[in-house]
């Protein structure tokens, strides 16, 4: 039996681009599902904080951050914010930018390892981008990701047990430590089977086609036993 192909995922909560990627990874891979020798994959989502030096609760708009932030003219950031709605839509994704709460997502991170640890780590990515973009809730605060936890199932004494005393604050450092070794310095940002790195959200073939790719060297490899 040829081993699952590995995706790690490095990417933030606060990353448009990322819920986007992680959206068309999805689609992508369900689509090389339906192949006849399907590749088999496992992905796990690593921590990347964009703007780590962000309040937990920031006074404005992702407007007024952004501008803020990169110094940018705000009718560009208008624009750009615009265009982005636009791409997310085209994966099925309702962004709300007028709704959404910029904050530090450093104790997002650490619930997404805790979640890992419990087997449900990408139902608490999607949990948590979804409320980020699409609903605007607050995921900075303990407690908005206590409740954000105990939506998907997880026990909530236990996570805020973990966040209160940052159980897993050494994992968000380690997975930022590995970025760094990579040289990623932009999200999101795929690793493939450990030597192959797909950076940006690219569109759903470009998944499909890489899963297949590395699917068949696999399968070529083990052949040639």
């Amino acid at each position: 039996m040829t081993d699952a192909i590995s995706i790690d995922v490095w990417s933030d909560i606060a990353c448009p681009w990322c819920y986007i990627g992680k959206r068309n990874l999805e689609k992508g891979l369900a689509d090389a599902a339906s192949d006849d020798d399907a590749p088999v994959t496992t992905v796990t989502f690593h921590s990347f904080e964009l703007s780590p030096d962000t309040p937990v609760d920031f006074e404005g708009d992702e407007i007024d951050f952004l501008a803020g932030h990169k110094g940018m003219p705000r009718d560009q950031v208008s624009q750009m914010l615009s265009n982005v709605t636009g791409v997310a839509a085209n994966a099925g994704l309702e962004y709300r930018f007028d709704l959404l709460r910029h904050t530090n997502t450093v104790k997002a991170h650490e619930l997404l390892h805790f979640a890992k640890q419990a087997g449900r780590q990408h139902d608490m990515a999607e949990r948590l981008m979804s409320a980020y973009f699409t609903e605007g809730r607050h995921v900075g605060r303990i407690d908005d990701l206590v409740d954000l936890a105990t939506e998907i199932g997880l026990d909530g004494d236990a996570v805020r047990d973990a966040l209160e005393n940052e159980r897993h604050l050494p994992d968000v450092r380690a997975d930022q430590a590995q970025a760094q070794a990579y040289g990623i310095n932009g999200v999101p940002f795929f690793v493939i089977d450990g030597k192959y790195g797909v950076s940006g959200a690219q569109p759903p073939e470009a998944f499909a086609q890489i899963a297949r790719q590395v699917w068949a060297e696999r399968r070529g490899a083990a052949s040639a036993l």
